[in-house]
């Protein structure tokens, strides 16, 4: 019989692949302090990925202080080791930023849905609270996450369907615990181009919800998921 060698396999994200390359080469010394990295479309190309797993990977060796980056020149090297865990290093985390928009992708235009068809006077009045405090928020010129987490809780509790509850619950906390997901959206929803527009998309989902138009509730809510997918890692 012919004996046949095999490459181990992993399972690991690719963002963790991409992440263990890179700091490879900076502590193997292909990389030295002060040096700057390849430009993320670079990156991409040479793994062979879209933006989102780079991205990913350079928030992770950023909040581990192994990176930095100036605004629009790049991206750096600061240390050629991590912190160790007393030092509070980021944990590399099996949820990641992509795992989270993937699945409000694909569950959020169902849960409003049924918060459209099943919205109580009650629950359209809390609505139309939470959305006129994110007004006030982007009159003011800020973002404020737990803001648009409230209101997209308040869309599931709507629905009178406590497993979407349940997962929209979920959902926040993985985003709550998710580093790398505060970080990126720090740099993006908090710019006045993205904030102002991510209130007129969610006022447009509560008008749906309030005229109980299921069928305009789930077209702005695929919208406005799918605008965030491309807020996250196309810019």
């Amino acid at each position: 019989m012919i004996k046949i060698s095999f490459n181990r396999v992993s399972s690991e994200k690719l963002y963790i692949q991409i992440y263990n390359q890179i700091l490879s080469e900076i502590q193997s010394g292909s990389f030295n302090i002060g040096d700057k990295l390849p430009a993320e479309r670079e990156l991409c190309e040479q793994f062979g990925v879209s933006r989102a797993p780079v991205r990913q990977a350079l928030s992770a060796l950023e909040l581990n202080g192994i990176i930095y980056s100036r605004q629009g020149e790049g991206v750096y090297v600061k240390n050629t080791q991590i912190l160790n865990h007393s030092d509070s290093a980021f944990i590399l985390d099996s949820t990641s930023p992509e795992d989270i928009v993937e699945a409000r992708m694909n569950i959020e235009p169902v849960i409003i849905k049924y918060a459209a068809l099943r919205a109580t006077d009650e629950d359209i009045e809390e609505l139309r609270s939470t959305i006129q405090k994110m007004e006030e928020e982007t009159k003011s010129g800020i973002y404020v996450p737990e803001t648009d987490e409230a209101l997209h809780k308040g869309i599931a509790k709507a629905s009178h369907n406590d497993l979407f509850i349940k997962i929209m619950a979920a959902i926040s906390n993985a985003m709550k615990q998710q580093e790398m997901w505060k970080l990126i959206r720090d740099r993006t929803f908090t710019r006045p181009d993205y904030r102002d527009v991510n209130f007129e998309e969610h006022k447009m989902l509560i008008k749906a919800i309030e005229e109980h138009d299921e069928l305009k509730a789930v077209e702005l809510m695929t919208t406005h998921m799918q605008n965030l997918y491309d807020r996250y890692w196309k810019d």
